[in-house]
């Protein structure tokens, strides 16, 4: 299981969730970032988009990055072309492999889709291309029907198969198992692309490590269409944690690399985002904060400085005695077990009806009334 690598489609699959659009400086500098933290191939766009998608492919590829590019085609030539204007190497080939796919987009006629699929590998791979075959809808594939794809377009010369859970309906049990089928009877390595549409892409990503593939598409903050992609910071911190895989990817920079995506969909995460949520290292819990104020392992299950985070211990309504005491030491203020009593009151008063946690400044504030009442 050690040799596995992150493709990062943020820029593609990323960048086609309803409501984004990077412009060129923005996509220029979440590949720069990618790169420099050590993902190890990025998936940077579709050059049969036109001209603007086209100049933005072939700007990224001038900066002669470390990481490997791929472009998203569909199965025509015509794409093909268009990612070798942009002077890309490696192109991935999306074809429909379920019925409800492959009736929409070649009325129901499987061969029509080979014989394309075939045609188009094959002018790739004469033009000197590496080559990833993607089953689009796979995990509503018939098995035997999806081996059938991932086995011809091996022999036809791709270098790769990508499974895609396209509308996410996959559990990790299932994904293991139509993962590892395929791992079991190809020679070429297996992607993973798992879509969150019930929650569950980065333990679907997990599992289909587990089954054999080799390579997972991710999008940073598990940005996406829908509900969005596996996301790439639980994907290493997955693998880091639970596999003990490390991959070279500089995770202490993923707050630096959530930030930049972020601005640059104009979009929020929610506070308990794993990784990288505002308050995925935050405690406000008496019982919690008493055991992080004696050992951080008590309730954290890894250093924060992993990735780049410190813990933060937060006044609000769920707060206790030890955690005003500490909050108000590190101020330099040493109140009594009364006075402390009454200043949580205080607080959780105050955090019910703002309904959030207090600022320090707000604290003090608490503490300075009642030192005046008691004065």
């Amino acid at each position: 299981m050690q040799d596995i690598q992150i493709n990062d489609t943020t820029l593609r699959d990323g960048e086609q969730a309803a409501g984004v659009a990077f412009n060129l400086e923005e996509k220029i500098a979440i590949a720069i970032l990618l790169d420099s933290i050590g993902v190890q191939e990025l998936e940077v766009g579709i050059p049969a988009m036109g001209k603007e998608e086209m100049h933005a492919i072939a700007s990224i590829n001038n900066l002669k990055l470390k990481a490997q590019l791929l472009g998203w085609n569909r199965a025509v030539t015509s794409d093909i072309d268009a990612s070798l204007s942009c002077g890309l190497k490696r192109v991935h080939i999306s074809v429909p492999v379920s019925e409800i796919q492959i009736a929409v987009k070649f009325q129901g006629q499987r061969q029509a889709m080979l014989t394309r699929l075939k045609e188009t590998i094959s002018y790739a791979c004469d033009r000197g291309l590496y080559v990833s075959v993607g089953g689009e809808d796979s995990s509503r594939a018939d098995d035997s029907f999806l081996l059938e794809v991932a086995q011809s377009a091996q022999d036809w010369g791709a270098s790769r198969f990508r499974f895609c859970d396209t509308v996410g309906i996959l559990d990790p049990f299932s994904t293991y198992q139509k993962v590892n089928r395929l791992v079991l009877n190809l020679r070429i390595p297996i992607e993973m692309h798992a879509h969150n549409d019930l929650g569950l892409a980065t333990a679907n990503t997990l599992a289909a490590i587990k089954a054999g593939a080799k390579s997972v598409n991710t999008t940073v903050n598990g940005l996406g269409e829908r509900a969005g992609n596996a996301a790439f910071e639980e994907v290493v911190m997955g693998l880091k944690q639970i596999y003990g895989i490390k991959l070279g990817i500089d995770t202490s920079r993923f707050l630096e690399v959530s930030q930049l995506v972020s601005a640059a969909s104009n979009s929020h995460l929610p506070p308990w985002k794993a990784i990288v949520g505002e308050n995925a290292f935050a405690h406000e819990s008496g019982i919690h904060a008493a055991g992080i104020l004696q050992d951080p392992k008590t309730y954290e299950p890894f250093d924060p400085e992993e990735v780049g985070r410190q813990h933060r211990l937060l006044a609000g309504k769920h707060s206790g005695r030890k955690l005003i005491q500490q909050m108000l030491a590190s101020c330099g203020i040493t109140l009594d077990k009364e006075e402390t009593q009454f200043v949580l009151d205080a607080v959780r008063n105050f955090s019910t009806q703002v309904k959030r946690n207090l600022t320090t400044e707000e604290l003090l504030k608490l503490v300075g009334e009642r030192t005046h009442a008691s004065g």
